[in-house]
């Protein structure tokens, strides 16, 4: 094995505590490093926000691990390594003409990483991007190697967003469909009032839709609207928000250069679906991610007392992106059970500040039945109550790692009563 030297994650807000690191290169050197270990956890793109990948024992790098890329025989679904990200999957996968239905707003991050974490697109019809796990594959707590199917073992739905705490994964089945294209529109300045009075219509008004403001503004400042080819057309206009004439930023000072193509200018699925182009950095990491999902009946109320918040968030937020999400049936998922609506803050890197306000803006929430993201910073302790299948995942934690090997502070924290 080699060893990994990576202190930090992405955004740097997080120094890892591990006494050390490895890089397996086979199944059986992770398996190894597992039996040995008092304490372990796997670091992917290293993109959460929180310490859920942290541990005081052993790092386990998987950017190492075998990188298979298995398309089945009857072309619906392929078969990835743990340490794949979902740009190498997506530009392998269209090469193949074929597609996952959604990707997130970065092809930078891990697959496994993205689908234990239940992080998700957008659109008010997809899923997770966990959704589209078919079979996982896992080093245990014990070491030995486990795997899960669909519709194959009951415990299927509670093996998928796992939050690091069943073991290290080696493969994942996702599946696919036929490739398809994308046109993507940006429309400017959509009056909050016609938000109020027209939610289905306009976060239905594509494929996948993200709407972006800064909470204290007339108008919400941005609609990304991506519409597959195959489907519906791009309006001329969204209930008085014009299309841009030029390619734009979630923030509006700075350029498109490392944004997709948009425009209405039509792309395979994997070039317009992510809002960042994968050839590109999308920032330094100068900045810290929350996000809440919470049903989608409660979008209209949970934006108002958001707006009434304006002024305290800010000062401290670079945007706020508001998308949908279709529920799924995955224990820990934030989307289990209820379509959603997710509320994505991305703040200044400014720990002690973001930290102040949290507690207010999950007062403001609260009534709205929150689920934080769990790879992005929030205030709240002991979570699992707001899963209704939390008991049965503990459960299943404790006989897949007897001796508490994946534990660690944020876990104990959020979800081990």
């Amino acid at each position: 094995m080699t060893t990994a030297d990576v202190e930090t994650n992405w955004s740097g807000n997080l120094v890892y505590s591990a006494a050390r690191s490895v890089a397996p290169r086979s199944v059986e050197e992770l398996q190894e490093a597992v039996e040995g270990a008092s304490a372990v956890k796997a670091r992917g793109s290293r993109h959460s926000f929180t310490d859920i990948a942290d541990t005081t024992g052993l790092a386990v790098d998987t950017a190492a691990l075998p990188a298979p890329f298995e398309v089945s025989a009857d072309r619906t679904s392929v078969r990835i390594g743990g340490g794949a990200r979902y740009g190498e999957v997506a530009a392998a996968l269209a090469a193949e003409g074929l597609a996952l239905a959604n990707l997130a707003s970065l092809p930078h991050i891990s697959v496994a990483g993205a689908v234990a974490t239940g992080t998700h697109g957008s659109g008010v019809r997809n899923r997770s991007l966990s959704a589209a796990v078919r079979g996982i594959e896992l080093v245990d707590g014990r070491g030995e190697l486990r795997s899960f199917l669909r519709g194959r073992d009951a415990e299927f739905e509670g093996a998928v967003v796992n939050l690091g705490a069943l073991g290290i994964v080696t493969a994942l089945e996702l599946d696919v469909e036929p490739a398809y294209e994308v046109r993507q529109t940006v429309y400017e300045d959509l009056p909050w009032e016609a938000l109020q009075a027209n939610p289905a219509d306009v976060f239905g008004a594509g494929y996948s839709v993200s709407l972006f403001t800064d909470w204290v503004s007339p108008t919400v400042g941005q609609v990304w609207v991506k519409q597959r080819t195959d489907e519906q057309a791009a309006p001329p206009d969204l209930f008085g928000a014009l299309p841009a004439t030029r390619d734009r930023h979630p923030l509006p000072e700075l350029g498109a250069e490392n944004c997709t193509l948009q425009l209405g200018v039509p792309g395979p699925w994997h070039e317009r679906l992510p809002h960042f182009r994968l050839e590109f950095t999308p920032s330094a990491g100068e900045e810290l991610q929350s996000e809440y999902l919470l049903p989608r009946e409660h979008a209209l109320d949970a934006i108002a007392a958001l707006r009434a918040l304006g002024p305290a968030i800010a000062p401290r937020l670079f945007v706020t992106e508001i998308r949908t999400v279709a529920a799924d049936e995955l224990w820990l998922s934030p989307a289990y059970g209820r379509d959603s609506v997710a509320l994505h803050f991305t703040w200044h890197r400014d720990p002690k500040g973001v930290g102040a306000l949290l507690p207010e803006l999950e007062r403001s929430l609260a009534p709205f039945d929150p689920r934080p993201h769990w790879g992005k910073v929030f205030d709240a302790t002991q979570v699992a109550g707001r899963y209704p299948r939390a008991e049965q995942f503990l459960d299943l934690r404790g006989r897949l790692d007897p001796h508490g090997l994946f534990l660690n502070a944020f876990l104990r924290r959020t979800l081990i009563p």
